[in-house]
Protein backbone atom coordinates (compact mmCIF):
# COMPACT_ATOMS: atom_id res chain seq x y z
CA UNK A 1 0.00 0.00 0.00
CA UNK A 2 1.27 3.63 -0.46
CA UNK A 3 2.88 5.20 2.55
CA UNK A 4 2.10 8.88 3.20
CA UNK A 5 5.40 9.35 4.99
CA UNK A 6 7.52 8.29 2.03
CA UNK A 7 7.09 11.68 0.37
CA UNK A 8 7.90 13.48 3.63
CA UNK A 9 11.26 11.76 3.72
CA UNK A 10 12.15 11.66 0.05
CA UNK A 11 11.37 15.27 -0.67
CA UNK A 12 13.60 16.44 2.14
CA UNK A 13 16.54 14.54 0.68
CA UNK A 14 17.01 16.73 -2.34
CA UNK A 15 20.08 16.20 -4.56
CA UNK A 16 21.26 19.78 -4.13
CA UNK A 17 24.55 18.94 -5.77
CA UNK A 18 22.70 18.75 -9.07
CA UNK A 19 22.34 22.54 -9.11
CA UNK A 20 25.34 24.78 -9.27
CA UNK A 21 24.30 28.25 -8.21
CA UNK A 22 21.69 30.38 -6.49
CA UNK A 23 19.57 32.47 -8.88
CA UNK A 24 20.62 36.11 -8.87
CA UNK A 25 17.11 37.50 -8.52
CA UNK A 26 14.48 35.49 -6.68
CA UNK A 27 11.64 37.34 -8.38
CA UNK A 28 12.84 36.14 -11.78
CA UNK A 29 13.26 32.48 -10.86
CA UNK A 30 11.28 29.55 -12.16
CA UNK A 31 9.19 27.43 -9.75
CA UNK A 32 11.86 24.74 -9.90
CA UNK A 33 14.53 27.26 -8.92
CA UNK A 34 12.35 28.59 -6.09
CA UNK A 35 11.94 25.06 -4.79
CA UNK A 36 15.66 24.41 -4.96
CA UNK A 37 16.52 27.74 -3.33
CA UNK A 38 13.99 27.03 -0.59
CA UNK A 39 15.88 23.85 0.28
CA UNK A 40 19.14 25.77 0.35
CA UNK A 41 17.64 28.00 3.03
CA UNK A 42 16.06 25.10 4.92
CA UNK A 43 19.40 23.35 5.28
CA UNK A 44 21.95 26.11 4.81
CA UNK A 45 24.72 25.98 2.23
CA UNK A 46 28.14 27.21 3.27
CA UNK A 47 29.63 26.94 -0.22
CA UNK A 48 26.98 29.35 -1.55
CA UNK A 49 27.07 31.62 1.49
CA UNK A 50 23.48 30.81 2.50
CA UNK A 51 22.70 30.67 6.19
CA UNK A 52 19.90 28.46 7.43
CA UNK A 53 16.61 30.32 7.47
CA UNK A 54 13.68 27.93 7.74
CA UNK A 55 11.00 30.58 7.44
CA UNK A 56 12.45 31.84 4.20
CA UNK A 57 12.96 28.29 2.96
CA UNK A 58 9.32 27.37 3.55
CA UNK A 59 8.12 30.58 1.95
CA UNK A 60 10.15 29.97 -1.21
CA UNK A 61 8.84 26.40 -1.47
CA UNK A 62 5.31 27.73 -0.93
CA UNK A 63 5.79 30.14 -3.82
CA UNK A 64 6.91 27.29 -6.05
CA UNK A 65 3.87 25.27 -4.99
CA UNK A 66 1.51 28.16 -5.67
CA UNK A 67 2.91 28.32 -9.20
CA UNK A 68 1.91 24.70 -9.75
CA UNK A 69 5.23 22.98 -9.08
CA UNK A 70 4.30 19.45 -7.99
CA UNK A 71 7.32 18.80 -5.77
CA UNK A 72 6.60 22.04 -3.98
CA UNK A 73 2.99 21.03 -3.45
CA UNK A 74 4.00 17.64 -2.07
CA UNK A 75 6.59 19.29 0.15
CA UNK A 76 4.03 21.71 1.59
CA UNK A 77 1.65 18.83 2.27
CA UNK A 78 4.49 16.97 3.97
CA UNK A 79 5.37 20.02 6.10
CA UNK A 80 1.79 20.40 7.30
CA UNK A 81 1.21 16.67 7.81
CA UNK A 82 4.23 16.22 10.03
CA UNK A 83 4.21 19.64 11.64
CA UNK A 84 7.71 20.08 10.22
CA UNK A 85 9.93 23.15 10.12
CA UNK A 86 8.09 26.23 11.42
CA UNK A 87 4.59 24.98 10.58
CA UNK A 88 2.01 23.38 12.88
CA UNK A 89 0.27 20.18 11.85
CA UNK A 90 -2.74 21.16 9.77
CA UNK A 91 -4.66 18.55 7.78
CA UNK A 92 -6.75 21.22 6.07
CA UNK A 93 -3.55 22.45 4.46
CA UNK A 94 -2.47 18.87 3.71
CA UNK A 95 -5.69 18.27 1.79
CA UNK A 96 -5.40 21.69 0.11
CA UNK A 97 -1.99 20.93 -1.36
CA UNK A 98 -2.82 17.38 -2.38
CA UNK A 99 -5.88 18.74 -4.17
CA UNK A 100 -3.68 21.19 -6.07
CA UNK A 101 -1.57 18.25 -7.28
CA UNK A 102 -4.61 16.06 -7.93
CA UNK A 103 -6.29 18.67 -10.10
CA UNK A 104 -3.17 18.73 -12.27
CA UNK A 105 -3.73 15.03 -12.93
CA UNK A 106 -0.93 13.78 -10.68
CA UNK A 107 -1.67 10.23 -9.50
CA UNK A 108 0.11 10.56 -6.15
CA UNK A 109 -1.86 13.70 -5.29
CA UNK A 110 -5.09 12.02 -6.38
CA UNK A 111 -4.45 8.97 -4.24
CA UNK A 112 -3.50 11.03 -1.21
CA UNK A 113 -6.59 13.20 -1.62
CA UNK A 114 -8.65 10.00 -1.70
CA UNK A 115 -7.06 9.00 1.60
CA UNK A 116 -7.91 12.42 3.06
CA UNK A 117 -11.59 11.91 2.17
CA UNK A 118 -11.59 8.31 3.42
CA UNK A 119 -10.21 9.37 6.81
CA UNK A 120 -11.78 12.81 7.15
CA UNK A 121 -8.35 14.46 7.29
CA UNK A 122 -8.65 18.12 6.39
CA UNK A 123 -11.94 17.52 4.57
CA UNK A 124 -15.30 16.10 5.65
CA UNK A 125 -15.42 12.30 5.68
CA UNK A 126 -16.74 11.46 2.23
CA UNK A 127 -16.50 7.90 0.89
CA UNK A 128 -17.91 8.73 -2.56
CA UNK A 129 -15.16 11.32 -3.00
CA UNK A 130 -12.56 8.84 -1.75
CA UNK A 131 -13.74 6.26 -4.26
CA UNK A 132 -13.80 8.90 -7.00
CA UNK A 133 -10.14 9.73 -6.53
CA UNK A 134 -9.09 6.10 -6.01
CA UNK A 135 -10.75 5.23 -9.30
CA UNK A 136 -8.83 7.92 -11.17
CA UNK A 137 -5.56 6.42 -9.98
CA UNK A 138 -6.70 2.80 -10.31
CA UNK A 139 -7.58 3.36 -13.95
CA UNK A 140 -4.00 4.53 -14.49
CA UNK A 141 -2.86 1.08 -13.35
CA UNK A 142 -1.72 1.87 -9.81
CA UNK A 143 -1.93 -1.32 -7.74
CA UNK A 144 -2.42 0.38 -4.37
CA UNK A 145 -5.32 2.44 -5.66
CA UNK A 146 -6.82 -0.67 -7.25
CA UNK A 147 -6.72 -2.46 -3.90
CA UNK A 148 -8.31 0.52 -2.15
CA UNK A 149 -11.05 0.82 -4.76
CA UNK A 150 -11.70 -2.92 -4.46
CA UNK A 151 -12.14 -2.48 -0.71
CA UNK A 152 -14.70 0.27 -1.38
CA UNK A 153 -16.70 -2.17 -3.53
CA UNK A 154 -16.30 -4.93 -0.95
CA UNK A 155 -17.74 -2.78 1.85
CA UNK A 156 -20.01 -0.53 -0.18
CA UNK A 157 -18.02 2.54 0.86
CA UNK A 158 -18.88 5.35 -1.52
CA UNK A 159 -20.08 2.92 -4.22
CA UNK A 160 -22.77 0.29 -4.44
CA UNK A 161 -21.54 -2.89 -2.76
CA UNK A 162 -20.45 -5.23 -5.54
CA UNK A 163 -18.43 -8.39 -4.89
CA UNK A 164 -17.72 -8.92 -8.59
CA UNK A 165 -16.22 -5.45 -8.90
CA UNK A 166 -14.25 -6.01 -5.69
CA UNK A 167 -12.76 -9.17 -7.17
CA UNK A 168 -12.06 -7.39 -10.46
CA UNK A 169 -9.99 -4.68 -8.79
CA UNK A 170 -8.36 -6.96 -6.21
CA UNK A 171 -7.22 -9.18 -9.08
CA UNK A 172 -5.82 -6.18 -10.95
CA UNK A 173 -3.78 -5.28 -7.88
CA UNK A 174 -2.83 -8.87 -7.07
CA UNK A 175 -1.51 -9.56 -10.55
CA UNK A 176 0.85 -6.63 -10.12
CA UNK A 177 2.22 -8.18 -6.94
CA UNK A 178 0.27 -6.04 -4.47
CA UNK A 179 0.18 -7.98 -1.19
CA UNK A 180 -3.06 -6.41 0.01
CA UNK A 181 -4.79 -7.30 -3.24
CA UNK A 182 -3.45 -10.85 -3.05
CA UNK A 183 -4.53 -11.35 0.56
CA UNK A 184 -8.03 -10.00 -0.06
CA UNK A 185 -8.44 -11.97 -3.29
CA UNK A 186 -7.65 -15.09 -1.27
CA UNK A 187 -10.48 -14.21 1.11
CA UNK A 188 -12.84 -13.74 -1.82
CA UNK A 189 -12.01 -17.25 -3.03
CA UNK A 190 -12.36 -18.93 0.36
CA UNK A 191 -15.70 -17.21 1.04
CA UNK A 192 -17.03 -17.50 -2.53
CA UNK A 193 -17.62 -13.77 -2.78
CA UNK A 194 -17.57 -12.52 -6.36
CA UNK A 195 -16.04 -15.82 -7.50
CA UNK A 196 -16.79 -19.50 -7.03
CA UNK A 197 -15.38 -20.86 -3.77
CA UNK A 198 -11.96 -22.32 -4.46
CA UNK A 199 -9.63 -23.19 -1.56
CA UNK A 200 -6.77 -23.93 -3.94
CA UNK A 201 -6.94 -20.42 -5.40
CA UNK A 202 -7.26 -18.94 -1.90
CA UNK A 203 -4.05 -20.68 -0.84
CA UNK A 204 -2.33 -19.63 -4.07
CA UNK A 205 -2.96 -15.95 -3.44
CA UNK A 206 -2.40 -16.10 0.32
CA UNK A 207 0.98 -17.69 -0.23
CA UNK A 208 2.00 -14.88 -2.56
CA UNK A 209 0.97 -12.27 -0.01
CA UNK A 210 2.43 -14.24 2.91
CA UNK A 211 5.79 -14.43 1.21
CA UNK A 212 5.74 -10.63 1.05
CA UNK A 213 5.16 -10.46 4.80
CA UNK A 214 1.41 -9.86 4.92
CA UNK A 215 0.44 -11.01 8.42
CA UNK A 216 -3.24 -11.61 7.62
CA UNK A 217 -2.30 -13.85 4.70
CA UNK A 218 0.24 -15.68 6.85
CA UNK A 219 -2.40 -16.37 9.47
CA UNK A 220 -4.95 -17.57 6.91
CA UNK A 221 -2.38 -19.77 5.22
CA UNK A 222 -1.72 -21.37 8.61
CA UNK A 223 -5.45 -21.99 9.03
CA UNK A 224 -5.54 -23.64 5.61
CA UNK A 225 -2.77 -26.04 6.64
CA UNK A 226 -4.55 -26.95 9.87
CA UNK A 227 -7.85 -27.57 8.11
CA UNK A 228 -6.34 -29.18 5.03
CA UNK A 229 -8.20 -26.77 2.76
CA UNK A 230 -6.43 -26.20 -0.53
CA UNK A 231 -3.31 -27.94 0.81
CA UNK A 232 -2.64 -31.23 2.64
CA UNK A 233 -3.05 -30.90 6.39
CA UNK A 234 0.31 -30.02 7.89
CA UNK A 235 0.69 -28.64 11.41
CA UNK A 236 4.40 -27.92 10.95
CA UNK A 237 3.57 -25.58 8.07
CA UNK A 238 0.77 -24.03 10.11
CA UNK A 239 3.21 -23.31 12.91
CA UNK A 240 5.71 -21.87 10.44
CA UNK A 241 3.25 -19.34 9.05
CA UNK A 242 1.58 -18.54 12.37
CA UNK A 243 4.98 -17.77 13.83
CA UNK A 244 5.68 -15.39 10.96
CA UNK A 245 2.45 -13.52 11.67
CA UNK A 246 2.83 -13.76 15.44
CA UNK A 247 6.23 -12.10 15.29
CA UNK A 248 4.55 -9.15 13.60
CA UNK A 249 2.17 -8.79 16.52
CA UNK A 250 -0.85 -10.47 14.89
CA UNK A 251 -2.93 -11.51 17.89
CA UNK A 252 -4.89 -14.38 16.31
CA UNK A 253 -1.66 -15.97 15.11
CA UNK A 254 -0.08 -15.53 18.53
CA UNK A 255 -2.94 -17.34 20.22
CA UNK A 256 -2.94 -20.08 17.57
CA UNK A 257 0.78 -20.57 18.06
CA UNK A 258 0.19 -20.79 21.80
CA UNK A 259 -2.37 -23.54 21.26
CA UNK A 260 0.10 -25.45 19.09
CA UNK A 261 2.67 -25.34 21.89
CA UNK A 262 0.02 -26.34 24.45
CA UNK A 263 -1.11 -29.36 22.39
CA UNK A 264 2.21 -30.29 20.81
CA UNK A 265 0.83 -29.85 17.30
CA UNK A 266 3.49 -29.08 14.72
CA UNK A 267 5.96 -28.28 17.48
CA UNK A 268 7.23 -29.89 20.68
CA UNK A 269 4.85 -29.39 23.58
CA UNK A 270 6.02 -26.51 25.74
CA UNK A 271 3.75 -25.07 28.40
CA UNK A 272 5.93 -21.99 28.93
CA UNK A 273 5.87 -21.11 25.27
CA UNK A 274 2.14 -21.79 25.17
CA UNK A 275 1.55 -19.41 28.06
CA UNK A 276 3.87 -16.79 26.56
CA UNK A 277 2.12 -16.63 23.19
CA UNK A 278 -1.42 -16.79 24.55
CA UNK A 279 -0.71 -14.06 27.09
CA UNK A 280 0.87 -11.89 24.40
CA UNK A 281 -2.16 -12.42 22.16
CA UNK A 282 -4.53 -11.24 24.89
CA UNK A 283 -2.34 -8.19 25.53
CA UNK A 284 -2.63 -7.41 21.82
CA UNK A 285 -6.41 -7.54 21.90
CA UNK A 286 -7.17 -11.19 21.16
CA UNK A 287 -10.67 -12.34 22.07
CA UNK A 288 -12.13 -15.78 21.28
CA UNK A 289 -14.65 -14.26 18.86
CA UNK A 290 -11.72 -12.90 16.85
CA UNK A 291 -10.36 -16.35 16.12
CA UNK A 292 -11.46 -16.67 12.52
CA UNK A 293 -10.55 -15.48 9.07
Amino acid sequence: MMNRKIVSVLLLIVPLWAWSAVPAAVNDTTPEELYRLGHYYLNGNDSLGIYMNKEKGVELIRRAAEQGYLLGQFQMAAFYEGGLENLSQDYTQVAYWYRKAAEQGDSWGQFQLGLCYANGHGVPLDFPQAAYWYRKVAEQGDANAQAFLAYCYSKGNGVNQDDAQAVYWYRKAAEQGNAKGQAELGLCYVNGRGVSQDYGQAVYWWRKAAEQGDANAQFNLGVSYVNGQGVPQNYEQAVYWWRKAAEQGYANAQYSLGLCYANGQGVAQDSKQAEYWKKLAIQNGYRPKNHNR
